[in-house]
């Protein structure tokens, strides 16, 4: 893989920093809508199963009102309520008809009912029925099948979330899993160089040492600067996401993570096999891409087409499968190429992410009047279930359905730190319990779980997964490297002292 196409790839993902969110939100709460006593309910997504001459039909989705009883936890109703047009259509005068406890069925749009809040200069008013908005092509359903005298009736209610889903189980295995294999590999990887390394040393030769300072050149160190400039740019590609985000731009961010997922599933697969009988040292020069080995040429086709097939069938039920392989993938590369040198640029790059993320979704809120990453992440405006830069499961046992995800920044920014840590306590011949990988690794895990938690129990709202995960993972490092006395070999080399092997100290002659 060219290494200039692949940094720039490795930048598209670092800076697509998305939190964690789920499929949307139970309870909405909006501080601009006017508010009194009487008229202060949250609105509250509504379930309406409905039933056509007492046969179980469609289940719509509304919105609760401003006023009124609220719908927030209730559970299923035992019975069904009929449903009748209201005469006159928009209520807004005395109704004609005799109502006993049915369910009016009001246009919208003629009176002050059509925001469902109360207005400022109205009077002070107590109603005692709960009142839910629905679109307006499901109430042309009811009101036809009312007009050809059918019976309609309905059950209103607003079912709780779990509060952990099994998906974000496998959700929260899928990362941790996903760290961990990228950390071993990563340390594999720096062990095997630093023994050829100690071999080019005692060889001393210059070729040798152009050949160490070439491999090198194939990753990429992040430097202080770097992690500050990080958040400058990631932030002005979230701006430009939020902008632009439409059908053809999320068509556009689609075609790039097919590129990038073909590329790296391909050189990580030609990397795999080349281990075996140097299957990989055979090359062959194309006009374009120059230099590919034979094997990238026969894995290629396989890479290509399975991204193609993603990406013609993403809108199908298990379409998530496919980009959830091809994130993994993308993710395991990036922890590969991009290396944090140092526990200082660890703690500037995630004390920066922690920083982004709180800010795009909280505070975001007050300039551009809703969460900026959670708009981004959940894809609004585009017409699709969301951005490719993310893994998602569906959620199984929601009576709201819809997803758990998690952004990749969420899983690739502290998967730096805690490969870094794996390396050094390779590097250091520590063991398991005497290193930090397992601290780190659990730490992440850890706060991973209680981001998850923190989502359902604020009803769905999307969270910063970053504002979690960084206490816990960057402090139990920072403060079991003082404990032990490692801190200031983390925080500037990074790296324990290797004796150069070519150097030997000659004994001194003894004296007569």
């Amino acid at each position: 893989m060219d290494l200039q196409r692949g940094v720039w790839v490795v930048v598209g993902v670092l800076v697509v920093s998305l939190s964690l969110s789920s499929a949307g939100d139970i309870v909405h709460h909006d501080d601009i809508a006017p508010k009194r006593p009487g008229c202060n309910n949250n609105f509250v997504l509504v379930k309406v199963p409905t039933w056509i001459n007492g046969i179980e039909d469609a289940e719509y989705v509304g919105v609760g009102a401003r006023f009124g009883p609220t719908l927030e936890s209730k559970e299923k109703y035992a019975t069904n309520t009929r449903v009748v047009l209201a005469d006159p259509p928009d209520c807004c005068t005395q109704p004609k008809n005799k109502l006993t406890k049915e369910v009016i069925l009001v246009h919208r749009g003629n009176c002050k009912l059509y925001k469902m809040v109360c207005e400022k200069d109205e009077p002070d008013v107590e109603i005692g029925i709960p009142a839910v908005m629905l679109p307006q092509d499901v109430g042309a359903i009811f009101e036809t099948d009312l007009k050809n005298n059918s019976m309609v009736s309905v059950q209103l209610y607003s079912p709780l979330r779990p509060l952990v889903d099994i998906a974000e189980v496998f959700l929260w295995l899928m990362a941790v899993g996903t760290i961990l294999f990228a950390s071993y590999w990563s340390a594999w990887s720096a062990r095997e160089a630093a023994i050829e390394h100690e071999k080019l040393l005692k060889d001393a030769s210059d070729d040798s040492l152009h050949m160490e300072v070439d491999r090198s050149n194939a990753l990429v160190e992040i430097s202080t600067t770097a992690a500050i400039l990080f958040v400058v740019i990631a932030s002005c590609f979230l701006i430009m996401f939020y902008k632009l985000m439409s059908f053809w731009f999320v068509e556009i961010l689609v075609v790039l993570f097919c590129i990038g997922g073909i590329e790296y599933e391909a050189d990580r697969t030609k990397y795999s096999f080349s281990r075996f009988k140097h299957a990989g040292d055979s090359y062959v020069r194309l006009p374009i891409f120059g230099a590919v080995s034979y094997l990238t040429l026969a894995v290629a086709p396989f890479c290509i087409a399975f991204a193609v097939l993603w990406a013609v069938y993403r809108r199908i039920s298990f379409a998530w499968i496919g980009q959830d392989i091809l994130g993994i993938a993308l993710i395991i590369t990036v922890l590969q190429i991009v290396r944090v040198p140092n526990l200082k640029v660890g703690t500037v790059l995630l004390s920066c992410a922690f920083l982004y993320d709180i800010f795009w979704v909280f505070v975001s809120k007050w300039w551009f009047h809703e969460s900026v990453m959670i708009v981004v992440a959940r894809g609004d405006k585009s017409g699709e279930d969301g951005i490719p830069m993310l893994l998602k499961i569906p959620r199984m046992f929601d009576p709201w359905g819809g997803y758990s995800i998690i952004g990749f920044g969420d899983i690739i920014l502290p998967g730096l730190v805690v490969a870094f840590s794996l390396r050094y306590d390779w590097l250091a011949n520590k063991k398991l319990r005497a290193g930090y990988f397992v601290w780190a690794m659990t730490a992440y895990g850890l706060g991973l779980l209680i981001t998850y938690v923190a989502l359902n129990l604020m009803d769905g709202h999307g969270q910063p997964a970053l504002l979690y995960i960084v206490p816990f993972t960057l402090g139990t490092f920072i403060t079991l490297g003082h404990m032990r006395g490692d801190l200031k070999v983390l925080w500037t080399r990074g790296e324990p002292e290797r004796p150069c092997p070519h150097v030997h100290l000659q004994p001194q002659p003894s004296s007569q």
